[in-house]
């Protein structure tokens, strides 16, 4: 690069959606021929990526904003923050300029009026998987933007608008490109991954000269035929879902489910009016293991939504026992500015929200610790994610990175991030397991 080069920092935040607006912002600035710097002081302006969903987030966001203003004092703001009309403004009246999310053309129009763009930039020094932030071996591969359904807790339609599903074709040259430059494993993200296509109303799209159906069934089929790891997240759970679990059963998918239940008492269903909550999803979940048993379902939750009773978070108790879930998050409920929910009834205390929220983990724990407790001498095929001296630190194919747990691996020897290795576990807690070189 010359010394003359235009540097852009770049800091993100938030969920995996987010970071696939920032890998394209990226793509974009070195397509352009802007160099991407590691650090404040050696940036010419900074791009913040933000998150705005709940309020812990709002305030890491603002804070973001705030330190990156400190050390270099010229910061483009986007993300979903961004779209909360005036709050970046008011807390930080001298960032440059201030984007919603998924805004790609805005931020780089952004970009030139205050950094101009190189005079020659050359389309070379992108390779075709685009500038990614996950490590090599593994990347995300959103396949929509935005939702249909207007749940009473959440705010993201507002910000990100509805669902818009990326042609299939689009889609698989992503993936194809991804595979190529060394990715073993493409996580499927979206507001909605079930409703891929509904707004296209299905229809084919083409990808090495073949037609594809836009729907989410037959993207993973595609998807599949590339050799790699494909784990499916944000699946709400409609019948068609069912789909498919044979794909996962036959192999050509992992055996992983990403499904947001939110909640099990109907009635506080219907207050979130969260898609598919009239359907009997324990019996939907028994159907999927009794054709894939080894089917690892991870959910999230929330307690202390308004108007909920104990005999609700008994309801929410139960089911947990019931669906004998393998990974779980949980989070008390918070008030998000511009969210209906807001105006309910009854709202919970917050003591009594922790206080479900530590019941609910505590249950949780020892369902998991039960589950993984009977890996204990099993072989089972890890991904490597990352060394650390003699150790090797890696998922299984119920693992989810950065969300779910972790495999590790005392004997590291000739090992590589990205490599697939088959280890026999020989130890678990509540949330990680202890492997060796399996015993033959």
């Amino acid at each position: 690069m010359s010394l003359s080069t235009p540097k852009v920092g770049f800091v993100s935040l938030g969920c995996p959606k987010a970071s696939s607006d920032a890998e394209r912002i990226l793509t974009q600035l070195r397509a352009e021929g802007y160099e991407i710097s590691r650090s404040y002081e050696g940036s010419d302006l900074v791009v913040v990526n933000t998150c705005g969903f709940i309020d812990s987030a709002v305030e890491e966001s603002l804070d973001a904003i705030g330190e990156a203003l400190n050390r270099n004092g010229k910061v483009i703001v986007t993300g979903c923050l961004g779209a909360k009309e005036g709050v970046v403004q008011s807390a930080h009246p001298s960032v440059l300029a201030v984007t919603g999310p998924h805004a790609l053309d805005e931020v780089m129009t952004a970009v030139h009026a205050n950094l101009p763009k190189p005079h020659d930039p050359y389309t070379d020094l992108v390779p075709p998987q685009g500038i990614r932030l996950t490590p090599k071996h593994y990347a995300y591969l959103k396949i929509s933007e935005g939702c249909n359904h207007r749940c009473s807790f959440c705010i993201i339609p507002s910000m990100r608008g509805d669902l818009v599903s990326r042609p299939i074709g689009e889609v698989m040259d992503e993936a194809e490109n991804l595979v190529k430059a060394g990715v073993s494993e493409l996580l499927v993200i979206s507001q909605d991954t079930s409703a891929y296509g509904v707004d296209m109303k299905y229809r084919s799209g083409f990808w090495n000269g073949r037609p594809i159906k836009t729907r989410m069934t037959e993207l993973v089929k595609a998807l599949s035929e590339l050799g790699v790891w494909v784990r499916l997240h944000y699946v709400y759970p409609y019948p068609h879902v069912d789909e498919v679990i044979p794909l996962m059963a036959d192999g050509l998918v992992l055996p992983y489910l990403d499904v947001p239940f939110q909640h099990a008492s109907p009635r506080i269903l219907k207050s979130m009016k969260r898609p598919a909550s009239s359907e009997n999803n324990l019996a939907r979940i028994k159907a999927w293991r009794e054709i894939c048993p080894d089917i690892a379902i991870r959910s999230t939750f929330i307690t202390g939504f308004p108007g909920e009773t104990e005999e609700d978070f008994q309801m929410l108790l139960d089911f947990l026992h019931e669906a004998q879930l393998d990974r779980v998050g949980c989070f008390a409920y918070s008030a998000v500015d511009g969210a209906t929910a807001n105006s309910l009834p009854d709202p919970v205390p917050e003591e009594l929200k922790q206080e479900r929220l530590a019941r609910f983990m505590a249950v949780q724990e020892a369902i998991s610790a039960e589950k993984l407790s009977k890996k204990i001498g099993r072989i089972e095929m890890v991904l490597v994610d990352e060394l650390n001296g003699d150790e090797a630190i890696g998922r299984t194919s119920a693992d989810a990175p950065e969300i779910d747990g972790v495999v590790y691996l005392a004997d590291a020897d000739g090992l590589q991030p990205g490599d697939l290795v088959e280890v026999q576990i020989t130890a678990a807690d509540g949330h990680d397991l202890w492997a060796a070189p399996p015993e033959f």
